[in-house]
């Protein structure tokens, strides 16, 4: 870690610490009664159904929801600087710290599989910052690579 980011945690505590360390988990989230915050520094992909207002629409994936949801694990191991933060595998969740660059400021990635039928699923995909009232669209160009990065790992199944 370099000095930017230990200058950054006198003012943003995350900020100083390496990993998922200092970030407060989630749990378990039900995004159908999920309030977004008014400011612009996240992006919520989801279903037509789902309660809370998703920016992004998420396509239905051919797959079981287990093998989207290994696939969303997938993803998100291959993202640099990314840690896992919470986990729920018999509710399909999980959330991950990503870590910027520069000044190691801290977002948190949370995902939910939904279950349609036997061979078919889709995902609630909701990246966030910490810190700050604005993130310069991170939170919508991570949450659309994701969703891409989705498609090209299911493709082929």
């Amino acid at each position: 870690m370099g000095i930017l980011p230990i200058i950054l945690s006198l003012v943003f505590p995350a900020c100083g610490k390496p990993g998922a360390e200092g970030i407060k988990p989630p749990g378990l989230v039900d995004f159908k009664t999920l309030t977004l915050p008014k400011t612009p520094n996240k992006a919520l992909a989801g279903p037509a159904n789902l309660g809370a207002i998703a920016t992004i629409s998420a396509p239905v994936y051919p797959v079981p929801a287990l093998k989207l949801y290994d696939a969303v694990q997938q993803v998100a191991a291959s993202e640099p600087r990314s840690y896992r933060l919470d986990q729920y595998p018999a509710q399909m969740q999980a959330a991950w710290v990503i870590r910027s660059a520069t000044a190691n400021f801290p977002d948190i990635v949370e995902a939910e599989v939904i279950p349609l039928d036997a061979q078919s699923s889709t995902l609630v995909l909701y990246s966030h910052s910490i810190y700050g009232a604005s993130d310069f669209g991170v939170n919508a160009k991570r949450v659309k690579d994701w969703l891409a990065q989705l498609t090209i790992i299911l493709k082929d199944h």
